[in-house]
This record gives C-alpha cells, sequence and structure tokens, in this order.
C-alpha cells in the first residue's frame, strides 16, 4: 500500500464570501514540489468567479485517468517486448445532469501508439493491451462512469491508423 499526498490551498482574500461571489481560484501542491493553479471549471463557475486557464478537478480527474491507463499499457508493452516511440491521448470526459446531481458520466481515451521500427502488432493485439491497461489500471477500477478506449497505432514501416481513428 502507498500513500499519496497533495495540498490544495484556497485564501478568501479581501472578498466578502457570504455573497457567494467569491473567487474559486486555488492551489494544488505535489509531493515532488510542483505547484499547479486549479479553479472551478468555468462550465460550472461562471467568469470571472473562475479561472479559466487553471486546470478544474474534472480535467484533472480525465487526465489522471488517461496517465493511468497509459502507464500501464507502456509497462504491459515493454514486458512483450513491443517497443513504443509514442503515445499521445486526447481523453474527453463528459459531465451530465445524472439522478438530479451532476456526474461525470463518461471518459472517452482516444490513444495513438506510435510503434518503432521493427514492431508490429495486431488490431486484435492493440486492443487485447488496451483491455489489460483498463483492467489493470486502479483509477479507472475506482470510477463509475463509463470508459471507453478507442486505439489506434502508426508504426515506422508502416504510418497508418488500423483502427479508422485520427
Amino acid at each position: 500500500m502507498a500513500d499519496h499526498h497533495a495540498s490544495v490551498r484556497w485564501t478568501r482574500g479581501a472578498q466578502p464570501f457570504t455573497d457567494a461571489r467569491y473567487s474559486r481560484a486555488h492551489v494544488w501542491s505535489f509531493d515532488g514540489g510542483l505547484t499547479v493553479p486549479a479553479s472551478a471549471s468555468p462550465a460550472h463557475v461562471p467568469l470571472p468567479l473562475s479561472d479559466a486557464s487553471a486546470v478544474d478537478p474534472e480535467e484533472a480527474f480525465v487526465a489522471a485517468l488517461s496517465s493511468c491507463h497509459m502507464l500501464v499499457f507502456l509497462h504491459l508493452a515493454a514486458k512483450r517486448g513491443l517497443r513504443i516511440d509514442e503515445y499521445v491521448d486526447s481523453p474527453v470526459g463528459t459531465v451530465t445532469l445524472a439522478a438530479g446531481r451532476l456526474t461525470l458520466t463518461r471518459v472517452v481515451l482516444r490513444p495513438v501508439v506510435h510503434l518503432g521500427v521493427g514492431t508490429t502488432v495486431t488490431e486484435a493485439e492493440l486492443a487485447r493491451l488496451h483491455h489489460d491497461a483498463h483492467e489493470e489500471c486502479f483509477l479507472a477500477g475506482a470510477v463509475r462512469a463509463e470508459m471507453v478506449i478507442l486505439p489506434s497505432q502508426t508504426s515506422a514501416t508502416r504510418p497508418r491508423s488500423l483502427s479508422g481513428g485520427r
């Protein structure tokens, strides 16, 4: 078991607060020393009470799911002797009203895997790797949202997407 630590800090400043017109901007700090500006999403709290340039919890959660999937995928590919030169994803999380409350209901990952020279995998092998990565990603196992993975690949010897993606 491992503990993972972060610090989340918000300060009121000179705002009255009780009128609900306070800034939702805050700061995330991580144990490695990185500090990230954060805020409520402008989709849920209008500007200027939110900060569009900051990371919001919804997009951070979607990025964390994508990152977890990628790290497990790379681990499994390396164990199988596959050379991966690049992995790029543009995940999308959808927040909808469900059972009377806003809920992250769906996350779609669209990983594009760039294979190294001489590395080939079939669409079925690629799908299996992504399936196994999803099963082993502990973050994915902790969410109720539907997760869809639409992988594609390119190779140095055959630069095209095998699954019809971008």
